[in-house]
């Protein structure tokens, strides 16, 4: 019971990653709120997570909605310990692809999603945040490497890793200490709008074949690393990148 007592707010929670993290503070006695876009996925993530946990439905690009989404959980709970900052990766509608094919609206989607939302994510929980609390940034292990297509969603990944550095500094009165966490491949619906239904194995063998671990990521590595960043046990650590990857960034398996 690592975060017994503590109210956490896991910014895209209703799924995948974010589901992962706020099952696994769920696990260790937290409490709090998961976000989202989608209600239906929201209410049977709640149902899952139990009574110590609420849904709020809102868009991380929305100011409106952020403020309410810390709003609403500090007067349910009285209190907010730490914010995982999730919510990210493809944007709707709009494909990854390269400089050639991508022009300022994607350009702006892209960075709007995975970059400038998680600033104001931290800044609307600020007022809201005990001193000494924790703040997750959910990076990736793309903003260390160049992948086809991915150059604007890899810099702004990059560039979180950055801020987690500047707003430590920044937050250094309150004892708010902010790091990154950065997942490899992880087995979530994203490969869904990735691929055709029929290739989804096909892609995901691909990349386990890259991976030094010898298997694709699950949610739960992602949430028992984040456990540790929430938890009082990291309470010397800000500032500073945890890669979740299986040893695909940092060990090469070529011969």
């Amino acid at each position: 019971m690592r975060l017994k007592d503590k109210v956490a707010v896991v910014t895209g929670g209703n799924s995948g990653i974010g589901f992962g993290i706020a099952e696994a503070f769920s696990n260790e006695g937290a409490k709090g709120a998961i976000t989202g876009r989608n209600q239906k996925t929201i209410d049977a993530s709640v149902q899952q997570l139990g009574k110590n946990f609420i849904g709020l439905k809102g868009d991380v690009t929305n100011m409106d909605d952020l403020e309410n989404v810390f709003k609403t959980t500090f007067e349910k709970f009285g209190r907010i310990d730490t914010v995982v900052v999730n919510a990210g990766g493809v944007v709707d509608g709009t494909q990854m692809d390269t400089i050639t094919r991508t022009g300022e609206e994607g350009y702006d989607q892209y960075m709007d999603l995975n970059l400038k939302s998680v600033y104001f994510t931290v800044q609307k929980a600020l007022p809201y945040l005990n001193d000494g609390s924790s703040i997750v940034l959910i990076g990736s292990s793309a903003g260390h490497r160049a992948a086809p297509g991915m150059a604007i969603y890899s810099a702004a990944k990059a560039a979180v890793a950055s801020l987690a550095k500047g707003l430590s500094l920044d937050l250094m009165e309150k004892r708010i200490r902010v790091n990154v966490l950065s997942p490899g491949t992880i087995d979530t619906p994203v490969f869904d709008k990735l691929a055709p239904k029929d290739q989804v194995d096909q892609v995901k063998q691909l990349w386990v074949n890259l991976i030094p671990a010898g298997r694709i990521g699950q949610p739960a590595d992602i949430g028992q690393a984040a456990v540790f960043l929430a938890s009082d046990e990291s309470s010397f650590i800000l500032g500073t990148e945890i890669l979740v990857d299986g040893g695909m960034t940092n060990i090469s398996l070529m011969k």
